[in-house]
């Protein structure tokens, strides 16, 4: 019975086997489109099209002109969340431990975007709203936007911060979400990712020690960069 997956699809999976197994290590310039439809016969719109697909996967890097390079393998960060205690997250954040910085995008009063109005929803008052670039090693890993009461925003916000630690509060969780959500444009362009991938979102709110909420933290990550890890024993 011949296979209902489609030739060029079955090509890509060859090709991947052969990076995965290390036959094309990362770096390693794949065949020509020629010498691809040679070795496999098949037509060069196939072998393209195969391409595409690993380079969808991120598997490869196609350089006009050049030809098209094995990627890396994507380095993965996991954050240990104890439930039992108030410690954690990429953001918190463990910028020098990862080599890392946030840069304040923009800062100012809270509008009436849907977003804003959700903060609104969780704390008192009128809010500010500030929106923070994450990188690590020199990549962008995630867009961060605070909301707080108008009267804690630092006058002199530096560009480059660690915004929770700023405030100058000893913060203490109250609630966290995990969601996923697709890249809009402005996440697309600082994050240097296609308008829709996939991103994961870490979100809620933080409480003083008097346990009046003052913080909400929305966290768009890139996917493919991170993993939150529940403790329960140790």
């Amino acid at each position: 019975m011949r296979s209902s997956i489609p030739v060029y699809l079955r090509l890509a999976r060859t090709l991947q086997e052969r990076i995965d197994s290390g036959a094309l290590p990362a770096g390693s310039r794949l065949p020509s489109e020629p010498e691809l439809s040679a070795e496999f016969g098949v037509n060069r719109l196939t072998i393209r099209q195969a391409i595409a697909e690993l380079d969808r996967a991120g598997s490869v890097e196609i350089r006009r002109g050049i030809g098209t390079f094995v990627r890396a393998p994507v380095t993965r960060v996991s954050i240990d969340v104890d439930p039992l205690s108030q410690r954690i997250d990429l953001g918190s954040m463990h910028s020098r431990e990862m080599n890392g910085s946030e840069k304040v995008l923009a800062a100012g009063p809270a509008g009436s975007a849907p977003d804003d109005r959700e903060a609104a929803a969780h704390l008192p008052g009128a809010l500010s709203r500030v929106d923070t670039l994450i990188t690590i090693e020199a990549e962008p890993w995630a867009i961060s936007t605070y909301w707080m009461p108008a009267a804690l925003l630092p006058a002199d916000l530096p560009p480059e911060t660690n915004m929770v630690r700023s405030l100058g509060l000893d913060l203490r969780y109250d609630w966290r979400a995990f969601s996923a959500t697709g890249a809009d444009i402005g996440d697309a362009e600082h994050l240097d990712v296609n308008i829709g991938t996939p991103l994961l979102v870490r979100e809620g709110v933080s409480c003083a020690p008097d346990g009046q909420p003052v913080l909400y933290v929305r966290r768009r990550i890139k996917g493919d960069r991170i993993r939150f890890v529940l403790n329960y024993r140790r």
